[in-house]
């Protein structure tokens, strides 16, 4: 069976790359009146969340439908996001660095749904877009959700709904951008006063998978959740839940959760987890009244993470309801470690109700990246390693682990080789880049794959490169820190002192990918 759907994939790849230079070629023809037996695709991304919180990479947050999915698939310890929203999403849209591709517009770039709808799929999108243009203008047949960044997730809209407060925002003056379909919406206020934006995206993707559910194309469903994004949103019953469990604080919390990723295998036992935060207070110093309101934080946050799972369960057993399940590839990361900042942008309410709008601080942040250091914005590995499941049914060998090396500019060539498709050379006649990624498709078959050479990252002052073993990160545009993950994955022991020779190798090779994505001409060169 599985040889045979490969056979098949290459003959339409083949055709598709034979024919490139007029672009994307669409391979569904190819199929004649035969139902098409390529996968379903769900790619599933949660926003903000930090690199233990699920059940299945050492948190005691309650994920049984994530832990499933991994459990009866592939765990990545290895795969790497852009550490920040936007230039994460360019990136595992378009299958090039963001730098390269605009990160706020993707003009330089394809989108998978523009590669995968030519080639037969059905294309759906619900969840956080956070770019310019809209999703139905870029490849997807539908879309609801949040254009924007972030919003309020019981009302993201300006105005109160009667008998509620007004919704708490960051700025008084903001008024984030909602869109249905392909209309745009500022100030959307959903008329339910049960809404909130985790149910919602859940829902509109349920319909959707209905509404074709006897299409004889496969689907390409793209779920990007805006939690546990802040603000911290949560439903009470989901919140009594964990209320008044994270008073073991957020040191006793680090230790639990990096016993149990040594135990599973997340993290080999030789390497140490990382150190509390220098500017994170030590836990018995707080007050007993600073020790409950900080609890409430984690609960409400935790609550969040709880509320996705569930609805990753609801979506699944729809997939299953349909008789969908087997030939589905399911796909779950974050877009960045957990974020740090610490601000409560409506003072003296706490998180929670519609009219809250706080922030985690990275007190909590800290613990929930463990075993890593730093956070969302940092090129450290805090900020950009991420969990990533990968289940498909009959393909993918469960329980397993991989160590080999991936990143989020991978998943467009991967989703071109399940679909037998080329890359486009050009969109709207404007000529774009060719993808930088690979595809890692062997590697969920099992199998070795030729990775890259290396990787790389820059946002704002930070910037990297992993190159095997070894990784070179600087902070706020200091001097290279040099790491062997071989024998510290942690990065508590730099070693660019010691090899200086290897830290100006990987230096002058992130000084020419540089050049290469543009970043010259954003003058903002390393110095």
């Amino acid at each position: 069976m599985i040889e045979k759907w490969f056979s098949r994939r290459r003959f339409l790849r083949s055709l598709a790359l034979g024919s490139a230079g007029a672009g994307i070629v669409p391979a569904a023809h190819l199929l004649s009146a035969k139902k098409d037996k390529r996968p379903n695709i769900i790619l599933i991304m949660s926003d903000d969340m930090g690199y233990s919180d699920i059940g299945c990479y050492g948190g005691e947050i309650k994920t049984p439908n994530l832990d499933k999915l991994a459990y009866e698939g592939l765990r990545f310890r290895n795969f790497y996001n852009n550490a920040k929203c936007g230039p994460t999403r360019a990136s595992l849209l378009t299958g090039q660095y963001h730098h390269a591709v605009d990160a706020n517009g993707m003009t330089k770039g394809a989108t998978f749904g523009e590669v995968l709808r030519p080639a037969g799929y059905r294309t759906i999108c619900s969840g956080k877009w956070h770019q310019k243009p809209l999703p139905t203008t870029r490849g997807f047949d539908r879309y609801f959700g949040l254009a924007d960044g972030a919003c309020n997730f019981w009302n993201p809209g300006t105005k109160a709904r009667p008998g509620e407060k007004a919704p708490g925002r960051k700025k008084k003056t903001s008024s984030r951008r909602w869109a249905i379909e392909g209309k745009a919406i500022k100030g959307y206020v959903p008329k339910d006063k049960n809404f909130y934006t985790t149910d919602a995206f859940t829902d509109y993707a349920i319909e959707r998978l209905e509404e074709y559910k006897d299409e004889e194309k496969p689907f390409l469903l793209y779920l990007p959740y805006n939690a546990p994004h802040y603000p911290l949103h949560a439903w009470p019953k989901d919140i009594a839940k964990y209320r008044g469990k994270y008073m073991i604080g957020w040191d006793e919390l680090r230790k639990e959760r990096f016993k149990r990723q040594l135990k599973m295998g997340i993290i080999d036992k030789k390497f140490k987890n990382s150190m509390r935060d220098e500017k994170v207070p030590p836990w018995n110093s707080l007050s007993d009244k600073e020790k409950d309101e900080s609890d409430l934080y984690m609960a409400v946050y935790a609550a969040m993470i709880d509320r996705l799972d569930q609805n990753i369960g609801k979506l699944m057993k729809k997939v299953k309801e349909l008789g969908k399940e087997k030939n589905t590839l399911v796909l779950f990361l974050s877009d960045n470690g957990a974020c740090s900042e610490n601000r409560n942008y409506v003072p003296n309410v706490p998180p929670g109700p519609v009219e809250s709008y706080t922030v985690l601080g990275e007190e909590w942040a800290n613990a929930t990246n463990t075993p890593y250091r730093k956070y969302k914005r940092y090129s450290h590995e805090g900020g950009t390693c991420t969990p990533f499941i990968a289940y498909w049914p009959g393909k993918i060998k469960p329980n397993t682990f991989t160590d080999q090396i991936a990143h989020i500019i991978d998943i467009v060539p991967t989703f071109m080789e399940i679909a037998g498709v080329g890359y486009p050379k050009e969109i709207n006649g404007k000529k774009i880049r060719a993808v930088d990624g690979k595809s890692f498709l062997p590697v969920l078959y099992g199998k070795k794959r030729e990775g890259h050479e290396a990787i790389f990252w820059q946002y704002n002052k930070t910037s990297a490169v992993r190159m095997g073993k070894w990784k070179i990160v600087s902070l706020k545009n200091n001097k290279w820190e040099l790491y062997d993950f071989e024998n510290d994955r942690t990065e508590l022991n730099n070693l660019a002192m010691k090899d200086p020779e290897r830290v100006e190798k990987m230096g002058r090779m992130w000084d020419n990918w540089w050049e290469m994505v543009g970043g010259n001409n954003k003058k903002k060169k390393k110095k």
